[in-house]
């Protein structure tokens, strides 16, 4: 539930970036994808926050918080009366987003590790890509029957259900002898140790390259189908349909990866991708831009199922040997592949042309740049 409502808050008012970008004066019609953007904005720079905290006073108590402050974006985006407002609100809701999504991730670390945690990930990443299944589809029905500010006030709903069901289900895993005393001085040395470590450090940036592909295609999603292929109200379908396969290919990885391993598996969906994309961009060039939609919802489904192998694993491998610092590190290694995945998102989206070329271009790109920095990561890397 959790996991969800970060999902809910990016996906949700996709329909509705057209809407909200008419009534607030947008001038620019690519500049509605800094309504996605923003939150990415200030769930970077929350997960610095909550995860040191979260090793000093217990996983619970910042939860408690962020969803506080998530609650409070969703009532002034809800409200905003300019486009700079509905930014904070988004920022705000980012910045709180990230209590339940850092946390949630030291949380498992606390009870699991190696392949066991990897499984449990995938899990979570399901979650994570099933629920843009129903989210778009959510916000364009509040929008057949209201305006686009109910959408906001949705998410302020499930909010306030989530963090009553987190506080009756959800035990404390890090005891109090567990706790680390809050230091600055202790952060800056976890930091330093996260960035030292060959493996946390390479599979963070792999995950922001990938992950930045895929920002690139939330920013412009809408743009390619309700613009481009003039899909209308159906476009929570198509959107839907890609994210099953994200979703169905965490399940998949859950069910071999204790079989064949993290590492050998992200590394044949890194491969396959980029033969994929590759491919697709050379055909979608030939179709000056405008392929049909069928073979762009083929290439989607490819490569997505790739992603969803991806993400789960690359997550699990970087934080795998920081157990001791499970929040700190969960903070750092999310906060740096996001600011990395936030800026390359916005120039994939911001390259939106009319055209599918900037995105399918830069899931090549950044999917052939995860995968040499995943080699040079295991490059002399001696494993039992």
């Amino acid at each position: 539930m959790l996991t969800s409502l970060v999902a809910l808050s990016i996906d949700a008012m996709l329909p509705a970036l057209s809407n909200i970008g008419a009534d607030l004066g947008v001038q620019r019609e690519n500049g509605t994808q800094l309504i996605v953007s923003a939150l990415f904005v200030g769930f970077a720079v929350g997960q610095l926050v909550y995860g040191p905290v979260s090793d000093s006073i217990g996983r619970k108590t910042p939860i408690y918080v962020g969803l506080g402050l998530f609650m409070l974006g969703s009532v002034l985006s809800m409200i905003a009366w300019s486009f700079p407002v509905m930014l904070a609100g988004r920022v705000l809701q980012g910045f709180g987003a990230a209590a339940p999504r850092i946390v949630t991730i030291a949380l498992i670390r606390d009870q699991y590790e190696g392949r066991a945690m990897a499984r449990i990930m995938s899990f979570v990443m399901a979650v994570f890509i099933l629920v843009p299944m129903i989210a778009p589809a959510l916000g364009q029905a509040v929008l057949l029957v209201a305006n686009w500010r109910m959408i906001f006030a949705l998410l302020l709903t499930l909010s306030l259900i989530a963090v009553i069901w987190f506080g009756i289900r959800q035990p404390e895993t890090l005891l109090p002898s567990q706790r680390t005393k809050f230091s600055l001085r202790r952060i800056a040395a976890t930091v330093g140790e996260v960035l030292r470590d060959r493996c946390a450090l390479g599979y963070t940036i792999a995950s922001g390259l990938v992950f930045g592909a895929f920002l690139g295609y939330l920013n412009s999603a809408q743009q390619i189908f309700q613009s481009q292929f003039s899909l209308g109200t159906q476009f929570p379908l198509y959107f839907g349909a890609l994210a099953l396969t994200l979703g169905c290919a965490s399940i998949f990885n859950a069910q071999l990866v204790m079989r064949y391993g993290m590492r050998l598996l992200s590394w044949r969906a890194l491969q396959s991708m980029i033969v994929v994309s590759t491919g697709f961009l050379v055909f979608a060039w030939t179709a000056e831009g405008v392929p049909p939609l069928w073979t762009f919802m083929v290439w989607g489904s490819m490569t997505f199922f790739c992603l969803g192998i991806v993400f789960g694993n690359f997550n699990a491998m970087a934080i795998e040997s920081l157990g001791h610092i499970a929040g700190v590190a969960a903070a750092v290694i999310g906060s740096l592949a996001t600011t990395m995945s936030l800026l390359l998102g916005l120039l994939i989206g911001q390259a939106y042309d009319g055209t599918v070329l900037p995105l399918v271009g830069g899931f090549a790109i950044l999917g052939m740049a995860s995968l040499l920095t995943m080699h040079l990561t295991e490059r002399g890397v001696q494993r039992p």
